[in-house]
C-alpha cells in the first residue's frame, strides 16, 4: 500500500480530480491511500494565520515555517516507514520527468507540500527530501503541480494500470515519444490507416513503430533524441 499525504492550505482543490478515474480506482482497491492535511490546523494563530511578512522587506507574503514543520511531523507520525520523501512543490526545484516519477513510485510514502504566495520561510527546506518544479512557469500555488506528481507516480505503482506493460509502452519511458496510434474506422474523411498495421506481420509493425518513434523525437523533441544510443538498426530505420 502506497501512502501519500498532501499539506495544502486548499483540501477543496483536490476532491474531484482524486475521484475520477484511474486514481478513484486505486483508491478503491486500497493500492494508494492519499491523505490531504490542511496546513491551517497547525497554526498557533486564533485566526489560522499561516504567511507573514518577509525579514528584509520585499514585496508578498512568505509561510510561515511552524505549520509546515508540524504538518510534516504529524504525517510522518501517522504513516511510519524508512521509505519516505518529502517534497516541496517549487518553481526553484529540479524538473519533474517520468525517471523522477518511477522512482517515487519505489517509495512506500510521499509527503508533498504545496507552497503558496512568495513561498516558504527557507528553514522548511531543512526537512524536505526533494524541491521539485513541473516546469519553467508559474502557477498559483503548488496543488497543481502536487497533482500531476501524484497522477504520473501512481502509474508505476503495480495493480494502478490495468496492463502491467501499459506504462513501459508510453511516452518517455524509453527516452522516445510514442508512436502514432490508430483505431477504426479503416478509413475517415480520406485518412487511412497505415497499411503496415493492417497487414498481421508483427515484426514489420514493430519496425513501423520503432521507426515512427525515433522519427517523431527527432522532429518534436531533439534534445531527447540527442541522448538515445541508437543501434545499427535505428539508423537504418531512420535513413
Amino acid at each position: 500500500m502506497f501512502q501519500i499525504h498532501i499539506l495544502t492550505l486548499f483540501p477543496e482543490f483536490f476532491t474531484g480530480p482524486l475521484d475520477v478515474s484511474i486514481l478513484k480506482r486505486a483508491r478503491e482497491k486500497d493500492l494508494i491511500r492519499i491523505k490531504l492535511v490542511n496546513i491551517r490546523d497547525f497554526s498557533h494563530d486564533k485566526h489560522k494565520k499561516v504567511d507573514d511578512y518577509p525579514y528584509g522587506g520585499g514585496c508578498g507574503m512568505v509561510m510561515k515555517p511552524e505549520p509546515i514543520f508540524e504538518a510534516v511531523e504529524y504525517a510522518m507520525e501517522d504513516f511510519k516507514t524508512d521509505k519516505r520523501r518529502i517534497i516541496l512543490m517549487s518553481p526553484q526545484g529540479k524538473l519533474f520527468n517520468n525517471q523522477m516519477a518511477r522512482s517515487l513510485s519505489e517509495q512506500e510514502h510521499l509527503i508533498l507540500i504545496c507552497g503558496h504566495y512568495e513561498g516558504v520561510d527557507e528553514r522548511v527546506k531543512t526537512i524536505i527530501t526533494d524541491e521539485v518544479s513541473i516546469g519553467d512557469f508559474i502557477v498559483t500555488g503548488g496543488e497543481l503541480p502536487a497533482l500531476a506528481v501524484v497522477d504520473a507516480t501512481a502509474r508505476f505503482i503495480p495493480g494502478v494500470l490495468g496492463s502491467h506493460e501499459s506504462p513501459e509502452n508510453e511516452s518517455f519511458c524509453k527516452g522516445l515519444l510514442e508512436y502514432p496510434q490508430y483505431t477504426r474506422p479503416e478509413v475517415y474523411r480520406d485518412l487511412r490507416v497505415p497499411k503496415v498495421l493492417l497487414s498481421g506481420n508483427h515484426k514489420e509493425i514493430e519496425l513501423f513503430r520503432r521507426r515512427e518513434a525515433l522519427k517523431r523525437t527527432r522532429e518534436r523533441r531533439p534534445d531527447l533524441f540527442a541522448k538515445l544510443n541508437l543501434s545499427e538498426q535505428d539508423l537504418e530505420l531512420l535513413k
